[in-house]
Parts: C-alpha cells; structure tokens; sequence
C-alpha cells in the first residue's frame, strides 16, 4: 500500500488565491499513516522510533515538500506544547484580559503562547493561521471566518473558538451567554422604569449577533416598543465609534430613555455624546455597557455593566485544548460558558 502511495504526485490544498497552501506536519502525519509527533521525532532526527517508519515519514515530507519552520525546531524548548493567540485588537482593554487568562493557564501547564493581533483584517486572520499552522500546536482566538474557511487553513491542527458557542461551530468553543446577561440587563431597565431602550452595537446589521437578538428578544418579552429601528451599528467599538453611534440614535429615537451599549467602550461613548445634547446620566438617560472594563469604574458617573470574567474565558480556551490534545470531548453545555453579572453602577 505504502509504495502505490510513492507513485502518486503530492498534492496539496489551495489557498484562496489560487496557490498551493504550504504543506503541515498533519499533512505529513495523514499521508505516512502515523501521529504528529512520530513525524516531529522523524524529521528531527530523534531517537526511539522505528527505522522503517521513519523512512516512511521522511518520504512523504520529501513527497509534499514539508519543512519544518525555524521556529518549531530552533525557538521551541524540547517537549514544550506551542499555542497560537489570535486576538483582534489589542489595544481593546478586554481583549489583553482575555490574554492573561490564556497565559495563565498555558504557564501552569508549562506550555508557551505566540499572541497574533490580527487588527480586525480578514487578511490579516488568515495570514495568522497560515503561520501558526506552522508554528504550534494548537490555536485559540476570535476568527470571522467561517468553519471551512477556518479548516482549510488549519489543516486539521486543534482549534478553539472564543465567543462562538458550541453550538454556532464544529470546532471546540468558548461561549458568552450574552442572552443570560441581557436578561439581567433588561429586567433592571425595566424595574427602574425604563420602557424606551435603544441599543449601540458592534455587529454588522445585516447578520445579527447574539447580543443584539438576545436584546430584542428581552424587549419582546417586557412588551417593549422596541424593534430594529431602536439599533445603531458602531463599525468601530470604540469610545469614539460609541459618541458617533449615540448621535445617531439620538437623532433617531429622541424620546429614548436608556441605552445598551455592545460594549464598555462604546457605552462610555454614549455618555459623552448624550452630555453633549445636553442630557443628564441617568437622571435623563440610563447607560448601560457589556463587557466589565476596569475603566467602568473610572468615568463619571460610574457605568453600570454587564461584567465578564474575561480571564476565565482564557483558561476554559486553553481547558479545551488540553482536552483536544488528550484525545477528550471537549467540554460543552454550561461548561464552556462564560455568565455575565450584571453590576450597577451610577449610570443605570
């Protein structure tokens, strides 16, 4: 069987552009019939393997022209587990949070992290799985692409999704249950007697996200007045994307009485550009923000928020790939979950 293999041309998958995707150690792994780390030992010239089957893996790297990167063989100490961090923008104070938990936990297992600040390019995202396909041994970030696109570039290497949920991917997730905090969120609104509520997000309009459905279905339940035309997108989730987006929806629905921001950034933006009109928070406007920022507690008045333990996120990622790389199921249901708690603050 071996040597109608040898016969055969290699092949390897395109990229989106036409060009064949350089081949990875799974490639090598899949065609010689053996794992990932007999191929590391063969290529590497380590001892304890069998002379035939090293022959064997050598051959099908020779097939698929397969060369290890310099930084798995000459950065990476012996033994050491390498996991990708793909992060969108790092200059988004929840974001190195999130990293934190990622390190944390990856430090207590004695593995190491390459962090990628993808910038919120889709270029970018998939020049990041390219490498890091070449680079570690398992990925875990915040990817736009979709599953196909996602494991085309990764050739079968493990990987976990932040904020998808388990049941919005096949790959290995970690979820935030935006509808449990907006649940929380929304039934404040309402017991301090708010009935017009606008909210700011960061998803495009054409594709809802979950925090957008999760409140709009909470206004439905309350018997809100409240429909799409009570949304503003802000491209950007930033304080000023969250100023340019409340001057919108302010222009649109002046009688609102509280407002949801996707984020702390955003929300604290909400409240200079209400200032601006001349409104008062929360005498006049409630503002509320997703996310628990530690700036929150600095703005005046103080922004109530939708608190995520964003570290947590991180260590239930690198949870779930010490699973994948143990040959576990990973963990699902409300184990791979992430609960925001409302915290009231001065704004709302």
């Amino acid at each position: 069987m071996w040597a109608d293999n040898q016969q055969r041309e290699p092949r390897g998958e395109e990229s989106d552009g036409g060009l064949r995707r350089r081949a990875t150690i799974h490639d090598v792994a899949r065609l010689a019939g053996v794992s990932r780390q007999t191929v590391s030992r063969a290529v590497n010239d380590k001892g304890e393997i069998d002379p035939a089957t090293k022959e064997r893996v050598l051959e099908a790297a020779r097939m698929l022209d397969y060369r290890p990167s310099r930084f798995a063989r000459g950065l990476v100490r012996k033994g050491t587990v390498t996991a990708g961090l793909v992060i969108p923008d790092l200059m988004n104070p929840f974001f190195p949070e999130v990293a934190a938990g990622v390190l944390e936990a990856a430090e207590q297992r004695g593995w190491q992290v390459v962090v990628w600040d993808i910038r919120t390019d889709d270029a970018r995202e998939r020049e990041a799985l390219d490498v890091l396909s070449h680079q570690a041994d398992a990925v875990v970030g915040y990817f736009k692409n979709d599953d196909d696109v996602l494991a085309r570039h990764l050739g079968g290497m493990p990987l976990v999704l932040l904020e998808r949920g388990p049941h919005q991917t096949r790959f290995a997730a970690v979820g935030i249950d935006a509808a449990a905090g907006l649940e929380q969120g929304i039934a404040h609104l309402v017991r301090t007697g708010h009935r017009r509520i606008g909210m700011l997000d960061g998803d495009r309009l054409d594709a809802p996200g979950p925090r957008r459905e999760a409140f709009l279905a909470e206004a439905r339940r309350h018997g809100l007045p409240v429909d799409d035309s009570w949304v503003v997108l802000c491209p950007e989730h930033s304080v000023a994307g969250g100023e340019a987006g409340m001057e919108r929806l302010l222009a649109a629905r002046p009688e609102m009485t509280a407002v949801f921001g996707f984020n702390d950034l955003i929300a604290v933006g909400a409240i200079r550009a209400a200032r601006r009109h001349g409104r008062q928070v929360p005498a006049d406007l409630a503002v509320m923000g997703f996310d628990g920022l530690s700036l929150g507690e600095l703005v005046e008045p103080a922004l109530t928020t939708l608190h995520l333990d964003k570290r947590r996120l991180g260590r239930l990622a690198v949870e779930q790939v010490a699973r994948l790389r143990a040959g576990e199921e990973p963990l699902s249901g409300a184990d791979a979950w992430v609960i925001p708690e409302l915290v009231v603050r001065s704004s709302a």
